[in-house]
């Protein structure tokens, strides 16, 4: 119904055109305007007139039409339709109907003059064409808005979808645009792309490349907008603030940015943060160096001075019944500590850490919690400390690491222990001193 109206309506139009491009010529003729004349001066009033028309058409769409638009939408209930009003869909849709005035109405004014109608006609379908490639371009435009603000696609990489969908947008527009210039068929047209395939993809590489990524990404869910993401290779060390087809933002901590290849995603390795996000907790693992001989068994002194610490009372009073109790059993020689089983100062401090950090407030106790030895080196014995903390936010983060470690440390000569130091000029200075040796030039050679 709507199709027959509107062919209807084109129909009456344009047969009242030809009977105005007749009055005009006869107006002309009985001005006693010369006759090789006339139909040129009918062809400018004509267009001029449809011109104005059109002009008019495309005001009354702009301002009238898209005024009632404007309206339906701030009444509407739906999000999407805000959306289209704001990316200007409906917009670029009100500049076609001219064109249409202009196409159905030049067969009559144009009717002497096939060749330059023939012209006029080819023109307004490349202008057709150009706008709908631009309505379609600001549709995508909308849809990807909207996928963006859907709790369902957060953090998902579809900005690559409709960067795709925008570029087969610009093709096809191109193909029919350069098909109506030349006079072939579209598919003839596409046929032709098939001889230089290679350099298509030559050109498209890092595009095609992206897509594939990007599809690789978004399926296995490796990568969401907000991840906190670490990829040395590109000396990328924070959040990941766009992705879309042929690259990847990721701003630092430093806030710069780096930007990323999508298919290095793929093609390399890189770390993602987001198990540790999710969880709300971070883990802290660093290591104290001890002195290696610092390190030795415990006697009854140092025994009686730890048991009034609160952390390990416990643990000395129980762990000293169990030793006893096996040192009788086996009827050890308690003559040295070599023999049987003896309680050392580093064992001690490792179970005054190991309380400690279980009884921290801002330590996650349901995770892996434990103070361990590592490989013994040059530099000393390693105790790691190895736990989360339950505040994940980098400012807090790193001041209970560094409460733990403060505490630790001026703890540790409690329990006749020291920590591993290399010598500075203070320390060689000092030890000159003690052996009243002055530094002369003569002796640093």
């Amino acid at each position: 119904m709507i199709d027959y109206n509107f062919t209807s309506a084109m129909t009456t139009l344009t047969a009242n055109s030809y009977r105005f491009n007749h009055w005009a010529k006869n107006e002309l003729i009985s001005w006693g305007i010369d006759n090789q004349y006339v139909d040129v001066l009918t062809l400018i009033i004509d267009s001029s007139i449809l011109i104005l028309v059109s002009l008019l058409v495309d005001f009354m769409a702009r301002k009238l039409i898209m005024r009632l638009v404007e309206r339906f939408v701030k009444r509407s209930k739906n999000d999407w339709d805000d959306v289209f009003y704001e990316k200007r869909v409906f917009l670029g849709l009100s500049h076609i109907l001219p064109a249409f005035i202009i196409y159905y109405t030049a067969d009559y004014i144009l009717a002497d003059y096939p060749e330059f109608k023939t012209f006029i006609s080819k023109a307004l379908i490349l202008y057709v064409i150009f706008i709908l490639m631009l309505v379609v371009d600001r549709t995508i435009k909308a849809l990807n808005h909207i996928a963006l603000s859907r709790a369902y696609f957060e953090g998902k990489p579809v900005s690559s979808f409709f960067q795709l969908l925008a570029i087969l947008n610009y093709v096809i527009g191109i193909v029919l645009l350069l098909s109506q210039i030349i006079g072939k068929s579209p598919l003839a047209f596409l046929g032709a792309f098939g001889a230089g395939a290679a350099i298509f993809l030559l050109v498209f590489k890092d595009t095609i490349l992206g897509l594939v990524a990007s599809i690789q990404v978004s399926v296995n869910d490796m990568v969401r907008i907000n991840d906190w993401i670490t990829m040395e290779k590109y000396g990328a060390d924070g959040d990941v603030i766009e992705i879309n087809l042929t690259t990847v933002k990721v701003q630092n901590w430093d806030k710069t940015i780096t930007t990323i290849p999508t298919y290095a995603l793929v093609s390399d390795s890189f770390k993602n943060w987001r198990g540790m996000t999710s969880l709300g907790v971070r883990r802290i693992k660093r290591s104290l160096l001890i002195d290696l001989k610092s390190i030795r068994f415990a006697d009854e002194e140092l025994l009686k001075s730890l048991s009034q610490v609160e952390f390990v009372s416990t643990y000395i009073t129980e762990r000293k019944l169990e030793i006893d109790n096996y040192n009788t059993e086996h009827k050890v020689n308690n003559s040295t500590k070599v023999n049987g089983r003896n309680m050392t100062n580093l064992g001690i401090f490792r179970a005054y850490a190991t309380e400690y950090i279980r009884k921290h407030p801002d330590i996650a106790a349901s995770e892996t919690l434990m103070v361990r030895q590592m490989q013994p080196t040059e530099k000393g014995l390693p105790l790691e400390i190895y736990c989360f903390s339950s505040n994940i936010e980098w400012v807090t983060y790193e001041s209970i690491m560094s409460d733990i470690f403060d505490h630790l440390i001026s703890s540790i000569n409690q329990f006749d222990l020291n920590l591993y130091q290399s010598p500075s000029g203070t320390d060689l200075q000092n030890m000159a001193s003690s052996l009243s040796i002055s530094p002369s030039s003569s002796d640093i050679k």
